[in-house]
């Protein structure tokens, strides 16, 4: 498993704290919603969404929940990486009728957390998100799972994003300090909100390139 999954590693790190704030964050703001799906995407690649996912995870499952995190970027997939999973099948076989769901799903070394990785990589990303194949697996998968956290391609270079986020109960976006563009956060903000989308807030990361990961996180209200 990687070092960028630090709450797992180092759970009493200030790191793995503000992950255990996020978590609350975002339980107690949405109290009167149902908030089972949440979609982490950001405007632009390398901004540390598939981090923020995977530590988020492994924290929401550290509180006893059972955790689903499932890899929707079919262009670019990380989680596996993160995990040390095999990436031969996945979401692409299961949305193409190959696999059953319940052989695709993966254990990983953390009680009560799961993996659905991206598969293999089709030439129709965008399509086979929006197909009711796709919807009727994400609503099969909220009978079996407490929370279900999908790592999305980001919002401004594909349409995979804003598609997702219709199929979710809320929209995490994430800002890496001193790289986001401004210019590209409040169009991929205006494009989430035009199209109806739950956005829940913005967690903000600063980068230490000497730590080698990410150092600092907040959640700022939407």
């Amino acid at each position: 498993m990687k070092n960028t999954i630090v709450t797992h590693v180092d759970p009493k790190s200030p790191i793995s704290e503000s992950f255990r704030n996020l978590r609350t964050n975002v339980h107690y703001t949405n109290i009167d919603k149902v908030i089972k799906i949440i979609q982490i995407t950001s405007s632009l690649q390398g901004e540390g969404k598939s981090t923020i996912t995977a530590n988020y995870g492994v924290t929401l499952a550290q509180s006893g929940k059972k955790v689903l995190v499932m890899d929707c970027d079919l262009r670019r997939p990380q989680i596996h990486k993160m995990f040390s999973l095999s990436n031969t099948n996945g979401l692409s076989n299961i949305l193409v009728g190959d696999n059953l769901m319940d052989k695709n799903i993966k254990e990983t070394k953390i009680h009560n957390l799961f993996i659905l990785t991206s598969g293999p990589i089709p030439p129709n990303p965008a399509e086979m998100l929006d197909s009711k194949r796709m919807r009727e697996l994400v609503d099969s998968l909220k009978d079996h799972f407490d929370m279900i956290l999908i790592d999305s391609p980001p919002v401004m270079p594909v349409t995979d994003g804003l598609i997702l986020s219709q199929i979710v109960d809320g929209t995490i976006m994430v800002v890496a300090l001193g790289s986001t563009e401004r210019e590209a956060y409040k169009k991929s903000m205006d494009a989430l909100e035009n199209i109806g989308a739950n956005i829940l807030g913005t967690v903000i990361n600063k980068a230490s390139s000497k730590a080698g990961y990410y150092v600092n996180y907040e959640y700022e209200y939407k």
